[in-house]
């Protein structure tokens, strides 16, 4: 009897020993593990809005420990269960329980000194992953207002407006497709991306009704500038006449097709300002735009063939007026590549090729002689002179840049 109440009374001291440690142990470990919790939600909304960052990996050290001490304290805990069941003891029981109550209190620790050190990121990182459903909502309701006034609208068959509604359409089939299994910063790329073609249908909504206006504007123009090149384009057949009366016929050899291929590119303009006028005239403003856009194309060509003989003529006439004005702008281009090489210590390597463009220049200059001398080589040839110096610059300006 008596050994009965020496072994009651062993597991009496027991279990209150346990019933002691157990809520001491307990409040370390829920105090740990609420940080965690709070912490690792928002370093997922980070993984998820801003993934880039890698804030998971800054975090699992922190969070292995935070798992160590929580699996250290279910062991412990389990021991406590079958020492208060059976009236055991456990050895060394408080310096254990007094060590892993330090180990959860480090734990949470770390978790406070990650949070603190990353507490800007977080935070933004949360506030965005809360608001990404309340975004892809609102942007939905948005883009569905837009896409039925679209539907509904007397321009709904303008080019521009089929091609804003389809790229809507496609962004909110995008963003149904992230919302239901895609992260939080697919879907809010999504929804990013709805609202931009969405602002877009609505711009192009609000300009329909002043298409027919600038289509309007742009075929006059385009009319008025195609009248412009047939009057010059008059001046091309004298002038290239002159230029081959009045030079060498080599001055002017890529310059015969020119009156042609002029009056071809004026011709398809105006064919092609026709179908802008009757496009115009069906209620189709912007092919009758798009129409202008070719013409005015065939224009800039047509000019430019136009322009390139009465050009032609007028620069081989300054030249042969004053050949020697062109070498001079090209020997000052050379003088001062020269005085460039000489300040930036560079004339080991290039002073010798540039030498070498003074006799290129004496012999270009020497070639004009003769009856009718070739002008055009004259000036092609000092040409290719002043770019070849122009070169040799460049290369030495970077080259003292790497020093």
């Amino acid at each position: 009897m008596a050994g009965r109440r020496r072994g009651w009374f062993r597991s009496s001291r027991n279990n209150e020993w346990v019933a002691q440690a157990r809520p001491t142990l307990t409040s370390a470990f829920l105090d740990m593990d609420r940080r965690q919790s709070a912490a690792e939600a928002a370093v997922a909304a980070s993984d998820q809005v801003f993934p880039d960052r890698r804030m998971a990996a800054r975090w699992e050290p922190v969070r292995s420990r935070c798992y160590d001490a929580a699996g250290a304290y279910l062991t412990l805990n389990d021991e406590l269960d079958t020492a208060e069941r059976d009236g055991t003891a456990i050895a060394q029981g408080q310096p254990r329980v007094d060590a892993l109550v330090r180990q959860l209190s480090d734990a949470a620790r770390a978790v406070d000194e990650f949070y603190r050190g990353n507490q800007a990121q977080l935070e933004h990182a949360v506030a965005v992953f809360d608001t990404v459903p309340q975004l892809a909502r609102q942007v939905r309701v948005t883009a569905a207002g837009v896409r039925g006034q679209a539907a509904e609208s007397e321009y709904s068959e303008y080019p521009s407006v089929r091609a804003a509604s389809a790229a809507v359409d496609e962004a909110i089939i995008t963003l149904e497709a992230a919302s239901s299994g895609g992260s939080a910063a697919a879907v809010r790329d999504a929804a990013n991306r709805l609202d931009a073609v969405t602002k877009e249908l609505a711009e192009v909504l609000a300009q329909a009704p002043s298409r027919q206006q600038t289509a309007t504007t742009a075929i006059g123009s385009a009319s008025t500038r195609l009248a412009a090149v047939r009057t010059r384009s008059e001046g091309v057949a004298p002038a290239f006449s002159a230029l081959l009366r009045e030079f060498n016929a080599a001055s002017s050899a890529d310059l015969a097709n020119n009156e042609r291929e002029s009056r071809q590119a004026m011709d398809a303009a105006d064919a092609a300002l026709v179908r802008a006028r009757v496009a115009l005239a069906q209620n189709h403003p912007e092919s009758a735009l798009d129409l202008t856009t070719s013409a005015r194309g065939f224009l800039t060509a047509a000019e430019a063939q136009v322009d390139a003989v009465a050009k032609r003529l007028t620069m081989l006439r300054e030249v042969r007026d004053n050949p020697q004005d062109k070498a001079k702008v090209v020997r000052f281009r050379l003088r001062d590549a020269q005085m460039l090489a000489v300040s930036r210590g560079l004339v080991a390597e290039w002073g010798s090729v540039l030498d070498a463009q003074v006799d290129r220049i004496d012999r270009i200059a020497e070639s004009l002689s003769g009856r009718h001398p070739d002008y055009w080589a004259y000036v092609t040839e000092l040409d290719s002179v002043a770019e070849f110096i122009a070169g040799v610059v460049d290369r030495m300006r970077k080259q003292v840049g790497q020093r």
